[in-house]
């Protein structure tokens, strides 16, 4: 096929020029002769000018064709690749996602974790260990390299741990099956991913079943709906590839409501407020709150004064856990947590003080 539609596109170039060469040349020495008249003459050329639209539509066909094939082997390459984790223990026939999100409380065990990327050589993660209750909000605080973003990669289970192991309800992620276990996650990022699709249809991705009633009140309790109702076509509005035509406190709420229809057990928020103005972050705050409600989350902010009420908060420094309490035993402990939240409320360090009840 492709022989054949580079030959196409090579007689498309020859035969333009060549055929009007050639009917001029024999055209005007016919006339010469006699034997043809100027009239006779414009019609061949007329005629060849009318052949040109349908050979262009079949050259642009032969191209398309080509580039869709080239398209197809890189889709087989895709479909070609060893399946994701093949090694777990699956059952046969895994339950529905709402069965799965039943059957499991949400308990996360991580049991002395070390971590080095595929290809790399320097460990990120050192003999990381960490008890979470079903329900709790854990948060991850430590300056940029720390091992946050890495340690909530391997809950997610984008990557098995190099050493160690992670338990959920007591139950190796091994031996759970890499979809249903991701049935139960639910991840809000900085960086959100929109569809260039409907509102309706970017909140329902990740529960394709959910009728409109369910969608919108998802919508509400992530404070968009009042939002949405304001655009002309309502929750059919379409919103752009990345959700372009959104602002950035939009595009979260967006988000949340994604994450409330899905109904996660287990919770990842990474960066979710850091980059929004006062009122988008308030918003979302009020928005998180009902997320985060009887679920097992874990919460990645630079931002301390938005962790403060969380159930255990987390130092990680160089891969390693330094300190674990609340915000209250942190701050009486006067470590690391202490020093970061000192930086922040006062960058300059012109005012070492600092309210213990904070």
């Amino acid at each position: 096929v492709w022989w054949w539609s580079r030959g196409i596109e090579m007689a498309w170039m020859l035969l333009v020029p060549t055929a009007s060469a050639a009917v001029l040349v024999y055209g005007g020495n016919r006339i010469l002769d006699g034997q043809l008249t100027i009239g006779a003459l414009m019609a061949f050329s007329m005629y060849l000018l009318m052949l040109l639209g349908p050979m262009e539509v079949l050259v642009s066909t032969a191209s398309g064709l080509q580039n869709s094939l080239a398209a197809w082997d890189r889709c087989l390459d895709i479909l070609a690749e060893p399946r994701e984790f093949d090694g777990a223990a699956a059952p046969a026939a895994p339950p529905p996602d709402g069965q799965a999100r039943r059957l499991f409380r949400g308990e996360l065990d991580i049991h002395e974790v070390s971590f080095t990327y595929p290809g790399g050589t320097q460990e990120v993660l050192h003999g990381v260990s960490l008890h979470v209750p079903a329900g709790h909000t854990v948060a991850l605080v430590g300056h940029s390299g720390s091992g946050k973003t890495t340690l909530c990669n391997l809950i997610a289970r984008f990557y098995d741990p190099t050493s160690g192991a992670i338990l959920l309800d007591g139950t190796d992620l091994h031996t759970i099956p890499a979809e249903r276990y991701r049935s139960l996650l639910g991840i809000v990022e900085q960086d959100v991913f929109l569809f260039d699709g409907s509102i309706a249809d970017n909140i329902a991705y990740g529960r394709r079943d959910a009728a409109e009633a369910q969608v919108r009140a998802a919508a509400q309790a992530a404070n968009a709906h009042e939002f949405i109702s304001g655009f002309d076509k309502g929750y059919q509005t379409v919103i752009g590839e990345r959700g372009v035509r959104l602002s950035g406190g939009q595009k979260q709420r967006i988000a949340i409501a994604r994450a409330l229809l899905a109904d996660p057990r287990i919770l990842i928020l990474d960066e979710a407020t850091s980059s929004l103005d006062t009122e988008s972050e308030r918003l979302i705050q009020r928005a998180l709150v009902e997320l985060m409600r009887g679920r097992t989350c874990f919460v990645i902010a630079h931002r301390l004064s938005t962790i403060r009420h969380a159930d255990l908060i987390v130092v990680l420094e160089h891969g390693k856990i330094t300190e674990t309490g609340t915000h209250d035993e942190l701050v009486t402990a006067g470590g690391r947590y202490l020093r970061m939240l000192q930086a922040q409320i006062d960058p300059l360090g012109t005012d070492r003080s600092l309210d213990r009840g904070m």
